[in-house]
């Protein structure tokens, strides 16, 4: 049986959970050899991709129209399918330079990958691999031919869903015991992920961006020492505070302020990850009350913007679509200044809860969330958003050349 008789033969009134499974291109066998199935009854059909087998997960959209390698190699995709919504993934191939994971331990990243078309044959001078063999070798199972505007309308109405994403080359699928297993799966609140992704040892970076055609290029000498708390950190922000003249070291999630300051910093940055924020901040956000009460500077990303809000008294909440993509308008609202952003979180500072001395610093023109913050009278602030982007524009750079300026500025009134 054809997929596009498959998807007639099962189709359902709306709101009723729904099988569909129209193919946007040919496929290599007759059979759906994917599944996505939701926890809501949900399930889609197409061609499987990348690794056997099945993985649950949450299910979020992503909306960037680049960048899918460095999208499922980040970190703070741990425990999450991406399903993406520009329909034409894998087409440049994939190579070792742009992988976004720099632990050992973080290696798998995102669990799933959903894309409309079949990933075509790479044609990019810098490929080295076809998107299908790399994601087999990454162990991440995927989807392709899925009707991705279902599903992420689907996601719109009813936020994130737990599911099952399950590849079979031979089509052979128990569809009620992978709908068993995406009710069963816990999801992600309460769910502290940044210490699987984590490094396990402390380890230097000296290295900055990627430039064109040299590559990425090792930091002869360096200015600042700044030590990154690693909740899950990507490699492209180690190499936006090289860009900086700083000599990088990577701490586990779990190191102590004693520990951090044992290195005599210039800075501190808590980096982005996976998971509940209020979960990791049972054990990270004190630590990081020392290291904001130590006066020293303090940037946060993503994940750490979470945290430093948690460690200063404000409260965390989960979102239901999430923002995940590389179009996201953000307002500085001491300048009006409007940034085009990329975002990856599925959680957020309240800023209902911001304590006073605690400033709200940028806002998502999306939907009024909050994306920045800093605190009064002390070198630290933090953006829920990627300033060092990959993927995504270059609007919010300049915040690691604020962060060098207070660095500079903290060690001159030291001298």
């Amino acid at each position: 049986m054809r997929f596009g008789a498959l998807a007639r033969l099962f189709d359902t009134p709306p709101g009723a959970p729904y099988l569909t499974a129209a193919l946007a291109t040919s496929t290599h066998s007759s059979i759906p050899t994917g599944a996505l199935v939701l926890a809501d009854g949900a399930v889609f059909l197409g061609e499987g991709l990348g690794a056997v087998g099945a993985a649950d997960g949450e299910v979020c959209f992503n909306t960037a129209m680049t960048g899918y390698q460095e999208i499922l190699t980040d970190p703070s995709y741990a425990a999450q399918i991406v399903a993406f919504t520009f329909p034409h993934i894998g087409n440049t191939g994939a190579n070792a330079e742009d992988t976004e994971t720099s632990s050992p331990a973080a290696a798998a990243a995102a669990r799933g990958a959903v894309f409309r078309a079949r990933p075509t044959a790479p044609s990019n001078w810098r490929s080295k691999d076809d998107l299908d063999s790399w994601l087999r070798k990454r162990n991440v199972i995927a989807l392709a031919g899925l009707d991705t505007r279902a599903l992420t309308r689907r996601i719109r109405e009813h936020g994130m869903p737990n599911a099952v994403i399950a590849h079979d080359p031979n089509g052979a699928f128990d569809l009620e015991a992978l709908h068993a297993r995406a009710k069963a799966w816990h999801g992600l609140d309460g769910l502290d992920l940044a210490k699987d992704v984590t490094t396990a040892q402390s380890y230097v970076v000296n290295e900055g961006r990627w430039q064109w055609p040299l590559g990425a290029q090792e930091l002869k000498k360096s200015k600042f020492t700044v030590v990154v708390m690693d909740y899950g950190v990507k490699r492209n922000i180690l190499r936006a505070l090289g860009d900086i003249g700083a000599r990088v070291i990577v701490l586990p999630a779990t190191a102590t302020a004693e520990e951090v300051f044992a290195h005599k910093p210039h800075g501190i940055l808590l980096s982005n990850g996976p998971g509940d924020p209020a979960a990791t901040g049972i054990y990270a956000a004190p630590q990081i009350k020392k290291m904001v009460d130590s006066g020293t500077p303090v940037m946060g990303v993503c994940l750490g913007h979470q945290m430093l809000g948690l460690a200063l008294g404000a409260k965390t909440k989960k979102m239901p679509q999430g923002h995940h993509g590389a179009n996201h308008p953000v307002k500085d609202q001491s300048t009006g200044k409007v940034e085009i952003v990329s975002m990856n979180h599925g959680f957020a500072v309240d800023a209902s809860t911001l304590p006073p001395g605690v400033k709200q610093t940028h806002v998502s023109l999306f939907d009024g969330s909050n994306c920045g913050l800093e605190l009064e009278g002390k070198p630290v602030f933090s953006v829920q958003y990627h300033p060092e982007a990959s993927p995504g524009p270059q609007d919010s750079h300049y915040l690691f050349e604020r962060f060098a300026k207070l660095m500079a500025k903290k060690a001159k009134s030291a001298a």
